[in-house]
């Protein structure tokens, strides 16, 4: 076990976790919500360092980033362990893991930071990706590849629900490239019920990475009769126009039934592109929709003269124009990096 960060000891060997927006009071031998860290004798200790419950070699498209080197390859890792609890949630089998006090915590294969960026370089990696389930429960095993990663010039993406600590936030500035953070609602009822955590942390994360020049994309994943209506979608897409930018990349990714939301339907194409043409009223340039096969919604068109500068289909890239950053018909500039 690890020795984790971010914590503070508190009388009756008690401690305080600040890694994230939870802030766990974890009592002697107990974990906190994201049963990744164990209070052992007034000491907190990471319980999966090292233990990978995923590994993947992924198109960076997967993220889904749009905007970060198209057409690249990441290598994409996960411990078990989450700090928030989705209904909808598609890695669960590692991402909800055991709490009983049997399971010790983490499950996966033992593995070492510079193995992990071994393994990016020899597969040609761009990047890696901390992603599958939530990497700030992770952040020493994630923070320790980061800093190995940046030496040999490979790049860090986070892949997030975005519920860091203002603390967290400042130690991923000196080497995260790029993220994704999942913008579930805009509904603080959703985010209590549906994830059981708090909306304004996420805002919060999401306004940070973006001043601070972190490559950001956002994802929605729209549910059927739970975060759908027309009035959410507007609220979700002014807040990003108003606070991240309208060249903020936005994914309206379609849902499909799993977990605890089993009952319900798939995401409609109808609410997926009403959901689009919102974003696009709000002055949003970059609008994709996801998890939808054979729709025209996943191309990168230049916001001023409207030509399609990168063609995709799904996570495939079939043309990409963008070599400077610029379109090469306008020289409009295009957020990201290429």
């Amino acid at each position: 076990m690890q020795q984790a960060k971010f914590y503070k000891k508190l009388d009756n060997n008690e401690v305080e976790c600040f890694l994230c927006s939870h802030n766990c009071i974890i009592k002697n031998g107990r974990r906190g919500v994201c049963k990744a860290r164990e209070n052992k004798n007034g000491t907190l200790y990471s319980l999966v360092y090292g233990k990978i419950a995923a590994a993947n070699i992924d198109p960076i498209e997967k993220k889904p980033l749009f905007h970060f080197l198209p057409g690249s390859v990441s290598f994409s890792i996960a411990t078990s362990g989450c700090n928030f609890q989705c209904s909808f949630c598609q890695n669960m089998d590692i991402s909800q893991i055991n709490h009983s006090k049997q399971n010790s915590g983490g499950q996966g294969k033992q593995t070492n930071p510079e193995e992990i960026v071994n393994l990016a370089l020899k597969y040609k990696c761009s990047s890696i990706s901390y992603t599958y389930t939530e990497p700030t429960v992770y952040f020493e095993f994630a923070s320790d590849i980061a800093a190995m990663a940046q030496e040999k010039g490979v790049k860090n993406i986070f892949v997030t629900n975005g519920y860091m600590s203002k603390s967290c936030l400042e130690a991923l500035i000196p080497w995260l490239d790029g993220v994704n953070i999942d913008l579930k609602s805009f509904n603080p009822l959703f985010y209590k019920k549906i994830c059981k955590a708090d909306i304004e942390p996420v805002k919060n994360s999401l306004k940070f990475m973006k001043k601070n020049g972190i490559i950001l994309e956002v994802t929605t994943l729209l549910i059927p009769t739970i975060n759908d209506s027309e009035q959410e979608i507007k609220s979700i897409a002014h807040f990003i126009a108003k606070n991240l930018g309208k060249d903020t990349p936005w994914h309206i990714n379609r849902f499909y039934p799993t977990y605890n939301l089993s009952h319900i339907p798939p995401t409609s194409g109808k609410s997926l592109y009403t959901a689009k043409d919102i974003g696009e009223s709000a002055g949003l340039e970059y609008i994709y929709i996801g998890n939808f096969p054979g729709n025209n919604s996943e191309n990168t068109v230049c916001p001023a003269c409207k030509k399609t500068l990168i063609q995709r289909q799904g996570s495939n890239i079939i043309k990409n124009l963008i070599k400077t950053g610029k379109c090469p018909y306008c020289e409009k500039k295009i957020y990201g990096l290429f």
